[in-house]
């Protein structure tokens, strides 16, 4: 069955070229480099990052969807009926088909920042789910302040945060983006969140350093995004990439590391690197259940429940806005 008009509305929000310019030159220009990651997610850097979700080393994917799995049926209890479910970073919209099995949504308002990779992805949702209206917007999430108004004006708002992207924040970023999600979703919205959990270094280090190399070209592929669209001209055969546990600030670092002393053009400015240089790509935060916990309360949720697997190696944490503690 074909969605018609009223199942689907598209609104492009995407942030424009300039912004990924400005970005870029404000980040090699600090004395130590660095990139946001949301530039990661061009439409090769989704296709890439979907390939790691799969990889036998990358454990919070099949981990969160299991969790999921287990737990939908509660979800939905706590979500209540009619919820419309919005989605930051929804990417293949893999998860998301639980949910909303399990949910049955008034709707669903995916939010990802790669035109192309959102518009496909919808697409393939309307027909799994016929009738389900789907107002897919291309943002920024972390900029994203106001809902369409015709999104705004259904009924309880749900948002899911899958991934444990709140890790690429800084705890102190994670806790006003978590202070925007709650006002965003109003007094009477609640949050479905994944947050990876602090273990073994071990496992950490070789969740981000796969023996296929799948990490080390999604992380490459930020420069041959930075020469096709901002005029760059970055060997990528003189960058490494590089990934490690920083155990005293609780988070995986991303780098793509120079191989040797050169001089690199971007949108007509010179940046010089020495050898061993890097440009920090990406931090992934990980938190003890009792650590998020506060944070969320910080940024004016209440945790109602959070479920973990076998092995406590990820965390769901269920929010709500602006109500009393359950435990």
């Amino acid at each position: 069955m074909q969605a018609t008009p009223v199942d689907f509305a598209f609104h492009d929000l995407e942030p424009g070229s300039d912004d990924f310019r400005a970005d870029v030159l404000q980040g090699l220009a600090k004395p130590g480099k660095e990139i946001p990651p949301k530039y990661f997610y061009d439409a090769e850097g989704s296709k890439l990052f979907s390939a790691i979700c799969e990889l036998p080393e990358y454990y919070p994917t099949r981990t969160e969807i299991g969790i999921l799995a287990a737990q939908a049926e509660e979800i939905a209890r706590l979500a209540g009926p009619d919820s419309l479910i919005l989605e930051y970073g929804s990417g293949s919209s893999q998860k998301i088909r639980l949910l909303i099995q399990a949910m049955r949504p008034c709707g669903y308002v995916p939010i990802e920042i790669c035109r192309s990779y959102l518009q496909d992805a919808a697409a393939e949702l309307t027909q799994h789910f016929p009738g389900l209206p789907i107002h897919a917007i291309c943002a920024d999430y972390t900029q994203l302040r106001h809902l369409p108004a015709e999104v705004k004006a259904h009924g309880r708002h749900m948002l899911f945060f899958p991934g444990s992207t709140i890790g690429n924040c800084t705890p102190l970023q994670a806790t006003q983006l978590l202070k925007t999600a709650a006002t965003l979703l109003g007094p009477s919205g609640a949050l479905l969140i994944g947050v990876d959990l602090k273990k073994d270094p071990a496992r950490l280090n070789a969740a981000y350093n796969d023996t296929q190399g799948v990490t080390a070209a999604f992380n490459l592929n930020l420069l041959r995004r930075i020469n096709q669209e901002l005029d760059g001209d970055f060997d990528l055969a003189n960058f490494r990439h590089r990934a490690f546990y920083n155990a005293d600030q609780g988070r995986v670092e991303m780098h793509l590391e120079s191989l040797a002393d050169q001089r690199v053009r971007v949108a007509d400015v010179i940046f010089d690197f020495r050898r061993n240089e890097s440009i920090h790509t990406e931090n992934s935060y990980k938190y003890t259940t009792e650590e998020f916990r506060q944070m969320a309360e910080t940024a004016g949720f209440k945790p109602l429940r959070v479920w973990t697997d076998a092995e406590h190696l990820f965390s769901v944490h269920y929010l709500q806005v602006g109500v009393g503690w359950r435990g």
